[in-house]
């Protein structure tokens, strides 16, 4: 175990969090698949144990304080490290559907709700587990965005998301953006990279039978940014190789 990297994936029980973890698993590297519950956590990590891969299951509810405690002091006491995290777990606001703009009727209860997931928790847990992942010869944190959070590309003249303005989820998405940025700049000069993943429009449970991309395509990124090199970029927003405008 003190040379195969371990890697903890957040809602990891299906779509594009499991995949993450497949790819990574049959690089070699022990996967570590968080869920809501145990039972789906587990039967997430036995469907990848049937094909030789190193999967563990552990219960992350990651809005739930003690959860996210538990999960850092189950890494420290089994692995004493992590090599790997990838904050896959988001949701969306509930009750919204399609492409619509939502800046007038955004209540402060949906802020909360996607905020809370998305941002506040992601940052918690990444602050717990950033202990282990200092003890890595090269730590990696990937933190799972969308082009919906690039300001950049929503100010486009004809921009290709000009239709998709959910309100809560694009600023829950560019804040994550920022503190990618502001934590790969709090990192400078240590063997931990951070970076942003747009996964591309992908046909899962948020992204709908209607999106362009297959599911393996879509954790490409994630996999590439979890294993890149030590001349590999650092504080950046990355789709499949390339760089995305904040």
């Amino acid at each position: 175990m003190k040379n195969q990297k371990i890697a903890l994936i957040t809602g990891a029980n299906r779509g594009l969090g499991l995949e993450t973890a497949k790819q990574l698993g049959e690089k070699g590297i022990t996967v570590i698949l968080t869920a809501r519950s145990i039972e789906a956590a587990n039967k997430a990590a036995d469907s990848l144990k049937e094909h030789g891969i190193d999967a563990y299951g552990v219960k992350l509810e990651v809005t739930d304080a003690n959860d996210r405690k538990a999960v850092a002091k189950y890494m420290e006491e089994k692995f004493g490290r992590l090599d790997i995290l990838i904050n896959n777990a988001g949701v969306t606001p509930n009750n919204r559907e399609g492409f619509t703009n939502t800046s007038l009727d955004t209540e402060p209860e949906e802020f909360e709700y996607v905020f809370n997931t998305n941002l506040f928790s992601l940052v918690s847990l990444t602050n717990l587990l950033l202990p282990l992942i200092r003890k890595s010869d090269a730590g990696r944190i990937v933190n799972l965005s969308s082009i919906l959070g690039s300001l950049t590309i929503h100010s486009l003249a004809e921009s290709p998301i000009a239709s998709a303005k959910t309100l809560s989820y694009d600023a829950s998405k560019a804040a994550l953006n920022i503190y990618t940025n502001h934590l790969a700049f709090a990192l400078a000069g240590t063997n931990i990279k951070v970076n942003s993943a747009h996964p591309g429009w992908v046909k899962t449970e948020l992204g709908t039978a209607a999106a362009e991309m297959e599911i393996p395509d879509g954790a490409k990124t994630s996999v590439a940014l979890a294993l890149l090199g030590e001349d590999g970029p650092t504080g950046r927003f990355i789709h499949m190789g390339q760089e995305l405008p904040w």
